[in-house]
């Protein structure tokens, strides 16, 4: 099992998280940004990280029967978990912006689901999959994840157990509250919803 320490180096080698000042698509400054895509689009240091994370999900959900993750984030790394795990991977998408079970996916009565996404930030996503879990009347045993940076005030899961490999506090700011040093920093703006 990946360490702290060796978890966040194989991050910043393969530029999954990135130091500087960022605007985020929510709005909010930070000196960091996450970008997993980068880490799954290296199969060295996304085997690292993904063998890790799967050995910390066996130790803590031992029967897992199914594996559903939200698109698009969570598609590779859940498939990879399930993978690794021999356990059938599916995925839900946002239909009129509220996620579904589509491509002839779905969820039996009682099976056991664990809920895999690359980042947990606010919960927001794995809530609405947490939510398809309950109507199909099956269990959700928890969320996994490659990052979780949640917090108290971002996170809306309750009483569920989240498994990350590597847990990140990054602080975010409002324009007009930026500190010092955060002003001298060229910014850069990252996220989908600034690609042109």
């Amino acid at each position: 099992m990946l360490s702290y320490k060796d978890s966040l180096n194989v991050l910043k080698k393969t530029r999954a998280l990135l130091e500087g000042h960022f605007l985020l698509t929510s709005g909010l400054h930070s000196n960091r940004y996450v970008q997993c895509a980068k880490l799954l689009s290296d199969p060295n240091g996304a085997s690292k990280i993904c063998s890790s994370l799967a050995e910390k999900i066996l130790k803590s959900f031992p029967s897992v029967d199914l594996i559903l993750s939200p698109a698009l984030g969570g598609i590779i790394i859940g498939y990879e978990i399930g993978r690794r795990l021999n356990k059938k991977s599916i995925f839900s998408e946002r239909v009129e912006g509220k996620f579904q079970l589509r491509r002839g996916f779905s969820i039996k009565k009682d099976t056991k689901v664990l809920i895999v996404e690359d980042v947990i930030t606010t919960g927001k996503s794995i809530l609405e999959c947490a939510k398809l879990v309950k109507k199909a009347n099956a269990i959700n045993l928890g969320f996994a994840c490659i990052i979780n940076r949640s917090n108290k005030k971002s996170l809306l899961i309750k009483k569920k157990k989240i498994i990350s490999q590597i847990k990140i506090s990054i602080p975010v700011y409002k324009k007009n509250a930026l500190p010092p040093y955060l002003k001298r920093i060229p910014l850069t703006k990252q996220g989908s919803r600034f690609l042109k």
